[in-house]
């Protein structure tokens, strides 16, 4: 029987299915600069929604920190313990200097930003079948495995986001990963190796971080992009095989990984999508979920200069624009979910019968 978990409670009725806090910024002594990453730059994307009136405090969901007994759904023990040596931290992280910080701080300065994040993830699924999509400002650990950190991802969240669901959900039972980051998502390929439930598309830049030959085993659709892959032939290849996946096999949860570091001049992606086709990627995947009614939660995932906070919130008004992330729609989610659950199930049932 499933523990019971604070992720799971349901937020105000009058929230959007966006998930933030402000425990997910990472501001310690200035260490945080000494990594690519904006560890601030999931309070900018909020900044810059209330700039524009999409939110308001009230509005957004707040997201709680992951507990031990939240992590250990996916991790192991064993894992959640070596995150207790600064050390590892600071290798996982790729910031040096946390190793000589005693533990303590660490905790408090730097994994609990991530363990909050994590359980927004968490959160922003269970919101994403209720209501029809959902947002996690932060999130999108994907090089994290229940065993292995890396790459700055210390938690699992996809894979945590997907057990849970998995768990506690009814007629959840088919997850898709679009994994659109830069780099590989080879954290969740090794936690869903053998499970036929999890399907995983995922396009990223053959070249660099991770290369992990045995994860792309778990890959159901892999792109391989070439070094400064631009915009018409990126859009075009997202377009077909994202497509391709949700024709291939119907989810009942779509999991996308926003990564915006595959931005023109990004020091990690090595790619140069616009941030007009950053955006317009992220119209694309919606749509997709949309026309087939397949609840879609997003995370932000990678995405390592100043200007990616202004582009996210930009996709995210985009969005909005469009219709294809709405109040109305997030009630409308919650009902019609229910009532495509039921046929399913009839149907099921029905099958079932007719086989005997």
């Amino acid at each position: 029987r499933p523990h019971r978990t604070e992720l799971y409670e349901d937020p105000p009725s009058g929230c959007l299915p966006i998930v933030y806090s402000p425990d997910y910024n990472i501001t310690f002594m200035g260490l945080e600069k000494l990594h690519p990453f904006d560890a601030g730059k999931w309070g900018k994307v909020i900044n810059f929604l209330k700039e524009e009136k999409l939110i308001a405090d009230d509005l957004i969901v707040q997201a709680r920190e992951a507990t031990d007994e939240d992590l250990l759904v996916v991790h192991t023990r064993r894992y959640l313990n070596k995150l207790k040596w600064s050390f590892v931290v600071a290798t996982i992280t790729e910031i040096p200097p946390v190793a000589f910080l005693p533990n303590f701080v660490v905790q408090r300065k730097v994994l609990k930003p991530l363990r909050t994040q994590t359980g927004g993830t968490i959160m922003a699924g269970k919101l994403a079948v209720d209501r029809g999509w959902a947002i996690n400002v932060g999130g999108g650990f994907h090089h994290c495995s229940s065993d292995k950190g890396g790459g700055f991802c210390a938690y699992a969240d996809i894979t945590l986001a997907i057990k849970f669901l998995f768990e506690r959900v009814q007629g959840v039972s088919r997850a898709t990963i679009i994994d659109l980051d830069a780099h590989q998502g080879n954290g969740h390929e090794r936690d869903f190796m053998d499970d036929p439930r999890v399907y995983i598309m995922d396009a990223y830049n053959r070249y660099i971080y991770p290369g992990d030959g045995f994860a792309k085993r778990a890959i159901k659709r892999r792109v391989e992009l070439e070094w400064g892959t631009e915009d018409t032939e990126y859009l075009q290849k997202v377009h077909t095989h994202v497509e391709g996946a949700l024709n291939e096999f119907r989810p009942d949860i779509i999991v996308y990984n926003a990564g915006t570091d595959i931005l023109d001049g990004d020091p990690l992606g090595g790619l140069a999508i616009s941030p007009q086709g950053i955006v317009k990627r992220d119209e694309v995947v919606f749509k997709a979920a949309r026309s087939r009614r397949v609840p879609i939660l997003m995370v932000t995932s990678g995405g390592y200069q100043k200007r990616t906070a202004r582009i996210i919130a930009d996709s995210i008004l985009n969005l909005h624009s469009l219709g294809l992330i709405d109040k109305e729609l997030a009630a409308r989610g919650a009902a019609a979910s229910r009532v495509d659950q039921m046929i399913r199930d009839c149907a099921k049932d029905f099958s079932s019968l007719s086989l005997q």
